[in-house]
């Protein structure tokens, strides 16, 4: 078979396709919303740390609901779990829409919303991870896999561009259409079969930490998510992009969209590659060498002052983690279980989360401190660092050859 007809098998799914279809709308509209946010964001506040704490108040309550969420996603119909948490950041991005409308002039209400956007990221985020393997045959996985992140990617190319284009309309114009396509990812959800774990479960107080007892018993699994965690964590960058833009590049919101899709154009055109000619060798050695890329790149983009050079530093930032998010998932979600997979996802989505809203924190918290650029450039060598440090303490991850076969049970 041909690479493209390959991909056509994987969306003759119909489950999967409708869940691929309403994924990639709900992040089109989480990517037009994360522009309007920081842009709005800085010009109310003029303040980096404001940036810093949108990501920590969506942290807090995902911090709380991702691991009871977990369970859920094994108990219930995995597809309600998401039509729920959909609607709940529907409803958040109304609620910007009607701050905005109302005549914004302060920032609390903007991470009021944001915390409520936080809750609904805890329970979709690993449930979606969680009902990926449940929608095709186990042969067909890793293309399914890298097809998802390829429209993930698309969405987060096109995304940010759509929204800093609508944001010269107005925030109000780029919330209302965020709510939108929200809505329709919600209906395209509903409109799939029901998707329950393979083997029933009851619900017990002690099966709800299974995930994170699977987890560091899996030490390449741990390794995994963990490398992602603290490479992100001190490289994430992109928080600052609205300074950058403003301050740095004097390119507008139109400018910080072009930013803010630039590591989407990296992602999606390794994860389209991946999708053509999945990794299937020398597994450990890709995953470290996207994260060093990661690194490499956040520093060349905190070093430059040209609008050029910072675009291709942030498709080279795109491209090294798109490898990195593409091992990750594929390790998690094979290693695992299927009567757990909600719950390990969920720890997984502590990591990530972590990861992305306290490295929004921390990338803000140090800007203040330190000056914007040093705190871009520090956080890039130490992602370096960590590279480094895990190459040594998870040897076994580093000589990991290929992906373990599906487990079942």
């Amino acid at each position: 078979m041909t690479g493209w007809s390959q991909v056509g098998e994987v969306l003759r799914h119909r489950n999967f396709a409708r869940y691929a279809a309403a994924r990639f709308l709900a992040t089109l509209s989480w990517q037009m919303l994360a522009v309007a946010v920081g842009w709005q964001t800085y010009a109310v506040t003029q303040d980096p740390l404001a940036l810093g704490l949108v990501g920590l108040v969506q942290f807090l309550p995902f911090l709380l609901l991702v691991i009871p969420a977990g369970q859920i996603a094994d108990l219930a119909d995995r597809r309600f779990v998401l039509i729920g948490a959909y609607a709940l950041e529907a409803a958040s991005a109304a609620t910007l829409l009607w701050f905005t409308v109302s005549g914004l002039r302060v920032a609390w209400p903007i991470f009021v919303a944001m915390g409520f956007f936080g809750a609904g990221r805890a329970f979709w985020m690993p449930t979606g991870q969680a009902m990926t393997p449940n929608l095709v045959p186990p042969e067909i996985f890793p293309r399914a896999i890298a097809l998802n992140s390829t429209l993930y990617q698309i969405a987060g190319v096109s995304g940010p561009t759509l929204g800093g284009l609508l944001y010269l309309l107005g925030p109000a114009v780029v919330y209302g259409s965020s709510v939108g396509l929200l809505c329709i990812s919600t209906v395209l959800i509903y409109l799939m079969d029901p998707v329950k774990t393979e083997r029933a479960i009851r619900w017990q107080l002690r099966d709800t930490l299974d995930g994170l007892r699977f987890v560091f018993r899996q030490r390449i699994v741990l390794g995994a998510i963990s490398l992602d965690l603290f490479a992100v964590l001190f490289g994430g960058a992109t928080a600052l992009l609205p300074i950058f833009a403003a301050d740095v590049l004097h390119v507008g919101p139109v400018g910080l969209g072009a930013l803010r899709t630039a590591p989407g154009v990296g992602a999606v055109l390794t994860a389209g590659f991946l999708a053509l000619h999945p990794i299937a060798r020398h597994i450990g050695r890709w995953m470290f060498a996207g994260v060093a890329v990661f690194g490499l790149a956040t520093v060349v983009f905190g070093a430059s002052s040209s609008f050029g050079v910072s675009l291709l530093a942030l498709m080279a930032l795109g491209a090294g983690d798109m490898v990195s998010i593409y091992i990750r998932h594929m390790l998690v979600q094979l290693a695992t279980p299927d009567a757990i997979r909600g719950r390990v996802s969920a720890v997984n989505s502590i990591f990530i989360g972590s990861s992305n809203e306290l490295g929004e924190f921390e990338s803000g918290l140090t800007a203040k401190w330190l000056g914007l650029i040093p705190a871009v450039i520090l956080g890039g060598v130490m992602t370096l660092g960590v590279v480094g440090c895990f190459m040594r303490l998870f040897p076994e991850l580093r000589k990991m050859q290929r992906f373990p076969a599906a487990r079942r049970q």
